[in-house]
Order: C-alpha cells, then sequence, then structure tokens
C-alpha cells in the first residue's frame, strides 16, 4: 500500500516537474518565424522548454496587465511596451531594443498590379480592399496608417481597409487572394511565397519600428541573454529583422 500511494503522489506532482524551467514567451507575431526557429535551438541546447504565445502587441499587453503568466514580452513597439512598464510589471533593467523592421506592401504572388509612392492606391484597390493590421491598436497597423499619411493616401481609402487582429492574419487575407493589397512588415513577406512585395515604404515615412524585449519574471533571464547573443542575430538576420 505504501508503495501504491508513493507512486501516485509521483503521477500527481509529475506535471508540476515536467514544467518546471519552462519559459513563457508572449511575443509579436510578426516574430513567428524567426522565434520557432529560436526557442526550438535554445531547448535543444539547454533542455528548458519554451512556450511561445503570438499576438498582436496590444492584445499580449493587455493580457499581461491582467495577470497572464508570461516570463517574457516582445513587443512590435515601444508604446505596449510602455504600458506594461509603467504598471511595473516588468523586471528591472531588462529592457533592450531587441530588433527592427521595414514596412512593405504586398500583392497575392503573381499579380500584376505595379506600384509607385506617386500611384493612386484607391485607384488601384478598386472595389478591393487594403489588409492590415487593426491601425489604432496593432503596431504595424499604426505604422502603415502613418505612411499612408505621410504619402496623401489615407483619406481616399481610409474606408477601404480590411483589419486584423494581428499582422499574420491581415497577411494572411492577401496569401489567400482575399485582399488584393496589404500593408504588412517585410519579415513576414519574405516568410508567404503566397505573397509579392510590392513597395518598402521609406522609414521617413512612419515612427522606427523597434522591437522591445523585457522580462516579465526572473525566469526568463537565461532565454532572454539567448536572443541577445551573436547566434540568435545571425539568425534574426537570416529572416530579415534589423538592429533597432
Amino acid at each position: 500500500m505504501g508503495r501504491l500511494i508513493r507512486y501516485m503522489l509521483l503521477i500527481w506532482l509529475l506535471p508540476g516537474a515536467l514544467w518546471a524551467g519552462t519559459v513563457t514567451v508572449f511575443a509579436a507575431a510578426s516574430l513567428k518565424t524567426a522565434l520557432d526557429a529560436l526557442a526550438a535551438q535554445y531547448t535543444q541546447q539547454t533542455g528548458e522548454p519554451v512556450v511561445l504565445s503570438y499576438g498582436g502587441s496590444s492584445a499580449l499587453a493587455r493580457q499581461i496587465l491582467q495577470g497572464a503568466p508570461a516570463d517574457l514580452f516582445v513587443s512590435a513597439n515601444p508604446g505596449w511596451m510602455d504600458v506594461v512598464d509603467q504598471a511595473g510589471l516588468i523586471q528591472p533593467g531588462s529592457r533592450v531594443d531587441l530588433l527592427g523592421n521595414r514596412l512593405v506592401l504586398i500583392a497575392p504572388a503573381g499579380s500584376d498590379v505595379q506600384f509607385t509612392p506617386g500611384d493612386d492606391l484607391g485607384a488601384l484597390l478598386g472595389d478591393g480592399h487594403l489588409s492590415m493590421a487593426m491601425v489604432q491598436a496593432v503596431p504595424a497597423g499604426i505604422y502603415g496608417q502613418a505612411a499612408l499619411q505621410s504619402l496623401d493616401q489615407w483619406d481616399a481609402i481610409a474606408g477601404q481597409i480590411a483589419q486584423s487582429d494581428n499582422v499574420r492574419a491581415a497577411l494572411r487575407l492577401v496569401a489567400l487572394g482575399e485582399a488584393p493589397l496589404g500593408i504588412v512588415y517585410d519579415t513576414d513577406a519574405r516568410a508567404d511565397p503566397q505573397v509579392q512585395i510590392l513597395h518598402r515604404f521609406a522609414p521617413d515615412t512612419h515612427p522606427p519600428i523597434t522591437y522591445p524585449m523585457a522580462q516579465i519574471t526572473p525566469d526568463a533571464d537565461g532565454f532572454a541573454r539567448f536572443l541577445r547573443s551573436d547566434a540568435a542575430r545571425a539568425l534574426f538576420d537570416r529572416y530579415g529583422f534589423s538592429q533597432p
């Protein structure tokens, strides 16, 4: 009987033991391709599991504010990191600017549409929609609206914006042919062969695209240091991310 009790106690404790040391990362959706590869590499090297939760930076920040169990947060803009920081939820001294990116206009692969900054975007859309992340909340949408305003295109097409919860969802609408054009990050477009890049917006048409990273708990220290390593930098470069 004593042996049976010990065995049942072990089974009861095992799930907690298996998950001990797991790092939970909340990261902007545009990081998925690169972070999936880096997390697998880190786990292989250290044996420490990494759980990745992707979404729009705004949604992830709100979840952290509501007590979601994140150990590390990587936002696609400083604003949402500021919100978490001002709530006193990040580890002191852990915040760094990790990456930069470019903003691009895309179309489905094989489309014969062409665009230069002087072109009328509304005429290119016709009755179609421009796929973007939410322009009032998600960083890619915020940057995209700023770029279109800079090019004096926003007012004419504001009623034709199809807004998605995150930038990868906006990318998918174009990849599936449900929207003739979209605005996403350069790295997203590179990751999907079903789309093509029509135009890279000049950096001075929108605020700098910066990905800040910060620890919510000390448990993420090892993975955070790994993401700042030369090996991680080389992989981020390969996927098209830039220095912040």
